[in-house]
């Protein structure tokens, strides 16, 4: 059965009704490891001997934050420059090189609605415009880049569609395909 790995990186995870609903939900999916980052890492000092394992031992990988002033998290940030800059860069046969292939899911959350997400909304771009930072690093680090998962609204949702979210959730996990797939 394959592994799947969701690296959650919310800076306040604690108050966050939409990220714990949907990582309740993906709890409930076999062979599916959780790591929260921010309370892994909270002093951001990130451990990349660790997190290359993790990665080299999962067979699809997850990232999921909340957006926040258009981007990721800062601890994202971190991780990216400390794990990935390694595996890549300094030890790509080595490190690098085993990931090739992999799916890759970004699971966003946003606050505001999705039409503030639009040319004449509040936010000018599409909130799928916003992530092609990290389409370019899936690309540049051999990943497959799946469709991302986008939840919108995510302070207001009532509890009924936090579980609607958390049933779609799974079902893209289910279909979310190992590498070489």
């Amino acid at each position: 059965m394959t592994k799947t790995l969701i690296l959650l990186f919310h800076p306040h995870f604690v108050g966050s009704r939409a990220n714990r609903a949907l990582l309740d939900a993906a709890a409930t999916v076999p062979k599916v490891e959780i790591v929260d980052m921010q309370a892994l890492y909270p002093d951001g000092r990130i451990d990349a001997d660790a997190e290359v394992a993790r990665l080299v031992a999962a067979d699809r990988l997850v990232l999921q934050f909340p957006v926040q002033w258009y981007s990721t998290p800062p601890l994202l940030k971190a991780w990216q420059d400390a794990v990935l800059t390694r595996m890549f860069y300094l030890a790509y046969e080595a490190e690098g090189a085993k990931l090739a292939g992999k799916p890759l899911l970004i699971v966003a959350t946003a606050g505001n609605i999705e039409a503030a997400y639009a040319p004449n909304g509040a936010n000018l771009f599409p909130l799928r415009d916003l992530l092609r930072p990290l389409e370019a690093t899936a690309h540049r680090c051999a990943l497959a880049w799946a469709e991302p998962f986008l939840l919108y609204d995510a302070r207001r949702a009532d509890a009924e569609a936090l579980q609607a979210a958390g049933a779609y959730y799974i079902s893209r996990l289910g279909r979310l395909p190992a590498a070489g797939c």
